[in-house]
C-alpha cells in the first residue's frame, strides 16, 4: 500500500473551514508550486481551507519534483500516448481520492464544499477525480491541461444531491507549447456533449502558466461555487 499523501495547508484565519481548495500540481513540481495561489484567494474565499498534496512519485524528468504518473514516450497524437494517460490517472486516482476523503473527515466537510484545482498534469488529475466522485465536488478548475479519457466520460457519475454534475472552468494560455491550446477546446467540446457544464477562459499572450486574468477567473468561479458571491 503505497503512503498517504501530504503537502502544504493554508489553514482559515479564523473560525472553522466552510470550504476546502486542494490543488493538484504539475509534472515535475511538488505542491509547494501552487499553494500561494491560496494566498491570493483568500479575499474572495475567506472561510476556505486550502491543501497541495505532493504527488506520490519522484519525477524522473525532474529528481526534485513530484509526479501523478510517467509522461509517455509517444507523441501527444499517438495512440499509444492516450492511452498511457489514461492507465496513469486511473493509477493515481486511487490515492488523490483517499487524501480527499481525509481531508473532509479532518474539516468535518462533505464533497459539497469540496473545490479541485489543477494545473497542467494535475488538471487531467482534478478531471478524472472529480468527475468520479461518489458525491459531485461543488467545482473543479483546470489551467493550462487536457481532459484524459474523454470518450469515456459515460463513467463521470459524480453528481450532488440534485442530480447535477461538477460545475468545470477550463483556463489556458494561447501561446501554451506544452499542452496546445486546441486541447481546452476539445475538453469543453467532449464535456459539454457529457452534460457537464462548462465554462472557459483564455489567457491571451500566455504560455505553459498561469496570469491574472486566470487567477482572477479561477478565484471567482470558486466563490461563486463555494459562497454564492460574484465578486
Amino acid at each position: 500500500m503505497s503512503a498517504a499523501l501530504d503537502g502544504p495547508r493554508l489553514p482559515v484565519s479564523g473560525g472553522r473551514a466552510s470550504g476546502l481548495v486542494v490543488f493538484l500540481h504539475g509534472y515535475g513540481a511538488d505542491g509547494n508550486d501552487l499553494i500561494e495561489i491560496g494566498r491570493q484567494w483568500r479575499g474572495l474565499l475567506p472561510q476556505a481551507a486550502f491543501v497541495s498534496p505532493h504527488a506520490p512519485e519522484r519525477c524522473i524528468g525532474a529528481p526534485m519534483g513530484r509526479q501523478w504518473f510517467a509522461l509517455s514516450n509517444s507523441p501527444p497524437d499517438n495512440p499509444a500516448g492516450a492511452e498511457d494517460r489514461w492507465n496513469g490517472v486511473v493509477k493515481a486516482r486511487g490515492a488523490i481520492d483517499a487524501f480527499l476523503d481525509a481531508e473532509l473527515q479532518r474539516l468535518g466537510l462533505d464533497d459539497t464544499r469540496l473545490a479541485l484545482v489543477g494545473f497542467s498534469q494535475g488538471t487531467m488529475m482534478a478531471l478524472h477525480v472529480g468527475l468520479r466522485r461518489k458525491r459531485a465536488p461543488a467545482a473543479i478548475v483546470g489551467f493550462s491541461g487536457m481532459l484524459v479519457g474523454e470518450d469515456r466520460l459515460s463513467e463521470a457519475t459524480a453528481r450532488d444531491a440534485r442530480g447535477a454534475p461538477p460545475p468545470v472552468l477550463l483556463i489556458h494560455g494561447d501561446q501554451d507549447p506544452m499542452i496546445p491550446l486546441e486541447a481546452m477546446f476539445i475538453a469543453a467540446e467532449a464535456l459539454a456533449g457529457a452534460e457537464i457544464p462548462t465554462q472557459w477562459h483564455l489567457s491571451a499572450g500566455i504560455g505553459h502558466g498561469i496570469d491574472e486574468g486566470g487567477l482572477r477567473h479561477g478565484g471567482l468561479f470558486l466563490a461563486q461555487a463555494l459562497t454564492g458571491r460574484r465578486s
